[in-house]
């Protein structure tokens, strides 16, 4: 199973923040949207970084109150992990729980298609989980239909 099948079911969407933002308006998004990390988009809309919760908090420790009006670009991650369509959501998994890492932005063919978080991962392997039972439960009822 490749990411398509995720983001065929959530939606491309992505909310993203320009890095020139501050904080303060990141966390009002964030909070909006009720989500854990934005794409940073740099000059030309490219993909210039990501900022999570775990960002802020960093930064937050770092700075103290002050934090709010920092601009997006002081606490962003610029080193972001990327993954492409065509990945299998288990390539995917690996490098999320190497990296320690809950997000990641996806491209097709080098542009941003999407972001997969490692709730939606998870989303994905119950109902996945869910299906193999009730083929395992119709399977046994059929079974028990033809014994009878």
């Amino acid at each position: 199973m490749s990411l398509k099948t995720i983001l065929a079911a959530k939606g491309s969407e992505v909310v993203n923040i320009d890095f020139t933002a501050d904080l303060a308006a990141a966390a009002k998004l964030l909070t909006k949207h009720r989500i854990g990390a934005l794409v940073v988009l740099g000059v030309g809309g490219r993909l210039a970084g990501i900022l999570s919760e775990r960002d802020i908090v960093r930064v937050m420790a770092e700075s103290g109150s002050a934090v709010h009006h920092l601009p997006v670009e002081q606490a962003m991650t610029r080193n972001v992990f990327t993954c492409d369509v065509n990945d299998s959501i288990n390539s995917v998994i690996d490098r999320m729980t190497k990296g320690k890492f809950r997000h990641m932005p996806v491209l097709e063919n080098d542009r941003l298609a999407g972001m997969i978080s490692i709730g939606d991962v998870l989303k994905w392997h119950i109902d996945t989980i869910r299906d193999h039972i009730h083929q395992l439960e119709t399977s046994i009822a059929e079974f028990d239909m033809i014994r009878l």
